[in-house]
C-alpha cells in the first residue's frame, strides 16, 4: 500500500515532467519507469536522520560530499535511456545505489562504478541486503568504464563532467543512448542525451539544467567529483 508521502512524490514528479516538457520533449514518463520509482524503497537510501526527507523532490546528503538526486531527476534521466528487459547498462557513480535500483528494474543487468571505494562496499551490501541480484558494484575510476563488460545498451552517469570520457563512448553500443550532466563543478550544467546511431555517430541533445556533485578521477581533486545516485 502506498504512503501518503509516496504518493506525494509521484504526484510531483508526474506535474514536474508536464511542466519542463517544453524542454525535455517527455510530458509524462514511460509507467514503467513510475513503477519502478513506486517499487524502490527511497527511505532505504538516505541516512537514517533523513528518512522524514526521503520523498521530498530534492537531494539529499549521503555523506562523502555525496547526495542522491531528487526523484524527479532520477526518473527523468531513466526515461532517458528508453530501457528494455534485455538490456545491459553501465552507471558511472553509484553513490547510496538507489538509481541503479531503479533501472534494475527495467533492465537485465546494471554495473554501477564509484569512485570512492567505501561508498561502493556500502551501496552494495544494501543492494545484497534488499534482493537486487541483477546490480554489480566496483569501485574504479568511471572515466575508464568497465570494459569487460561493453559494449553497453545505455550509460548514465550521475555526476557533472567536464568533458566526455571517451572510453564511455567507446563502451556506448552502437544504438545506445547516454545520460550525462555536462559542466563546471559547483555551477548549473546541461542534462545531455546523447545517441550514438547504427553507424557510430554521436547526435547529442540538451535537455535541461540541472546541478550536480562533480565527477571525481582517481586522484580526488577539485576538478572532478563523482557520484551522486
Amino acid at each position: 500500500m502506498r504512503s501518503n508521502r509516496l504518493e506525494e512524490m509521484l504526484r510531483t514528479i508526474e506535474a514536474e515532467a508536464w511542466f519542463t516538457a517544453p524542454l525535455s520533449g517527455r510530458s509524462s514518463f514511460d509507467p514503467k519507469v513510475m513503477e519502478a520509482m513506486e517499487q524502490v524503497p527511497r527511505t532505504a537510501f538516505v541516512p537514517p536522520e533523513l528518512i522524514a526527507h526521503a520523498f521530498d523532490n530534492r537531494p539529499l546528503p549521503i555523506g562523502r560530499g555525496q547526495t542522491i538526486s531528487q526523484p524527479y531527476i532520477v526518473a527523468l534521466m531513466t526515461d532517458l535511456l528508453e530501457l528494455q528487459p534485455t538490456q545491459t547498462i553501465l552507471e558511472v557513480g553509484t553513490g547510496s545505489g538507489y538509481q541503479a535500483a531503479i533501472l534494475a528494474q527495467l533492465a537485465q543487468h546494471v554495473y554501477s562504478l564509484e569512485i570512492i571505494p567505501s561508498l561502493a562496499v556500502e551501496a552494495a551490501t544494501l543492494l545484497s541486503r534488499l534482493g537486487y541480484t541483477n546490480i554489480s558494484v566496483k569501485a574504479g575510476n568511471g572515466h575508464a568504464g568497465w570494459p569487460e563488460h561493453a559494449p553497453y545498451d545505455g550509460i548514465i552517469i550521475t555526476a557533472a563532467a567536464t568533458y566526455l570520457p571517451p572510453a564511455l563512448l567507446d563502451q556506448l553500443k552502437p544504438g545506445g543512448r547516454l545520460v550525462i550532466p555536462f559542466g563546471r563543478p559547483h555551477m548549473t550544467q546541461d542534462l545531455l542525451l546523447i545517441q550514438k546511431d547504427l553507424g557510430c555517430k554521436l547526435h547529442s541533445r540538451k535537455i535541461l539544467e540541472v546541478a550536480f556533485v562533480p565527477m571525481m578521477d582517481e586522484d580526488h581533486d577539485s576538478r572532478t567529483t563523482q557520484g551522486s545516485a
